[in-house]
């Protein structure tokens, strides 16, 4: 079923067209972006039910000028008067420009933004639209997977279900480009807490994709599983700090990816010195075997678009190759100010917000190995599983990933032992490095969101495919 472009932004389309030209005869580049996102959330536990708006839902228009060396911005969410628009709009950033001028404020040089003529409309298709299914019947779901997770262990306080349904639409004007988009994205959640004695654990499953209600068929399967890890975690023991032999999951791998060379490698950092990947483009810093792309075009998940906040055309960029670092994720203005090409990472938290690099589908790519010959190849060693969250440090290139749980194995095989929780440490090309093994199937995870520092919330997936290294753990 295809994702009908949003009737508002159509309506609208002529009018940004016209404010456009009006602008563009006081500056020397301009551009409209123009977004309408709706959608909603359910959720469902033993203690509450309820059904909210979803967080990225958002209506509004920002336009981007060029003058003078300097780009300005303008946000607003009503547009029925062209004319007095584009006039509020000059009136304001002029008077913000020759205040910047007063004050003496350094500003950095870019040069304007050469575009090439481009015309897009898609319309993404999905299985089922949001609307097709009722809220009883999508609240009836998941509190069924609920009351089912909650049957299946008397360790279990708490079982919560929850699934996020968003229809994306996005128009982006200038002189040469008329550019529109409309797709669903859809997150999904398993939640379980349980307590035995003084000790309380929680696990979780997620689901995500380009997708529609369909998500809700996926759900509820993998409920048996949630609910064993939780009794497992709940009997975990803590592990003996020191560096191991490890196999990252599909979605412990993603996360490496992410904090690892993803942040380090997004180029607004270059232009201020903060990132040290600056220094080693072109250099070593992985193993052979390491191969890393991003972009909204490298796979299909909830960060893929067909262009990005600023117009520029979906990519896929490739990061490492054969562990050689190739190329950083940039936004338009950081790649004009370093005299290279955008990648198409330009995202915004909403219209009113400012554009930064930032990831969209980060993930390592898969080489030969099977699962089960990483497993036999380790003499003593964990299995890690589960993402909790991370940090990394681009100017040093330290990495943390707080881990739920690892199996050890010993001789090649599981002993059935369990430590929780784990948090590893170390210096990502060191941590790159020591890739030994990548097997030959990818995952990749699209439930989360990612800030910029403590702010600037966008949607990212990563993931991967098993990798075999050498891991700090604590």
């Amino acid at each position: 079923m295809k994702c009908e472009f949003s009737k508002y932004l159509a309506s609208k389309q002529q009018d940004c067209e016209s404010l456009v030209e009006l602008l563009q005869k006081h500056y020397d580049y301009a551009s409209i972006l123009a977004t309408d996102v709706s959608g909603t959330s359910f959720s469902a536990s033993r203690r509450q039910k309820a059904i909210r708006e979803a967080s990225l839902a958002e209506r509004g228009f920002v336009a981007r000028v060029y003058k003078d060396g300097l780009y300005s911005e303008y946000s607003f969410n009503v547009l029925e008067n062209v004319e007095e628009t584009a006039k509020k709009i000059i009136d304001e950033l002029d008077d913000q420009l020759e205040m910047l001028k007063a004050i003496h404020v350094e500003v950095l040089d870019t040069p304007k933004i050469e575009e090439e003529e481009a015309k897009i409309f898609v319309e993404k298709e999905v299985k089922e639209l949001p609307d097709s299914v009722s809220f009883e019947a999508v609240m009836d779901k998941l509190t069924e997977i609920s009351n089912k997770g909650l049957s299946l262990s008397e360790h279990l306080l708490e079982c919560m279900a929850s699934v996020t349904m968003e229809q994306i639409s996005k128009m982006f004007i200038s002189q040469k480009k008329q550019l529109k988009q409309s797709y669903i994205i859809s997150e999904g959640l398993i939640g379980a807490l349980g307590r035995k004695g003084n000790k309380t654990q929680m696990d979780y499953q997620s689901y995500s994709g380009l997708k529609g209600a369909e998500i809700l068929y996926e759900m509820g399967n993998d409920i048996g599983k949630v609910v064993k890890n939780v009794e497992e975690l709940l009997d975990a023991s803590r592990v003996e700090p020191g560096e191991y032999d490890i196999i990252c999951t599909p979605e412990v791998a993603g996360l490496i990816a992410h904090e690892a060379f993803g942040h380090g490698v997004e180029m607004d950092m270059y232009v201020k010195n903060r990132a040290l990947a600056k220094e080693y483009m072109g250099k070593r810093v992985a193993s052979d075997l390491v191969e890393m792309h991003d972009g909204a075009a490298t796979v299909e998940n909830t960060s893929s678009y067909a262009f990005d906040d600023e117009g520029t055309i979906a990519q896929d960029t490739v990061i490492i190759e054969n562990g050689i670092l190739k190329n950083g994720l940039s936004d338009m203005l950081s790649a004009l100010r370093l005299h290279s090409k955008p990648s198409g990472n330009g995202k915004r938290e909403s219209f009113e917000r400012k554009a930064y690099a930032r990831m969209t589908n980060t993930i390592f790519m898969s080489k030969t190995s099977t699962l089960e010959e990483m497993i036999r190849s380790i003499k003593f060693g964990y299995y890690l599983e589960g993402m909790q969250s991370g940090m990394e440090d681009p100017k040093h290139w330290g990495i943390q990933c707080m881990l739920t749980k690892g199996r050890e194995i010993k001789d090649g095989k599981f002993t059935g032992v369990v430590v929780s929780p784990i948090i590893m440490t170390g210096y990502v090309p060191q941590l790159l490095e020591s890739i030994s093994m990548v097997s030959n199937e990818i995952e990749v995870f699209g439930s989360g969101m990612c800030g910029k520092g403590y702010k600037e919330w966008v949607k990212v997936s990563d993931g991967g495919p098993y990798l075999k290294a050498k891991g700090r753990l604590g």
